[in-house]
């Protein structure tokens, strides 16, 4: 009888841990998916703020200053 109870208790904690692992690598993969995605919003920050900036240097440079000489 011990035997089996043995037995009944390795099977489901073997069978939790699978769990555990399938939430594991849920988890990884959700975070590599969130990190990505933060990587790609900096990215386009980034680009719009170097067209911005890239935007007001033409206008400089084509509108004529307000500064008196």
């Amino acid at each position: 009888m011990q035997h089996l109870v043995r037995a009944a208790i390795l099977v489901l904690g073997a069978a939790s841990l699978g769990g555990c692992a399938v939430v594991t690598v849920a988890g990884a993969a959700t975070s590599l998916a969130v990190t990505a995605g933060s990587l790609a919003v900096d990215a386009a920050v980034g680009t719009v703020k170097i067209t911005g900036a890239a935007a007001g240097l033409a206008v400089d440079a084509v509108l004529p200053s307000n500064e008196e000489k």
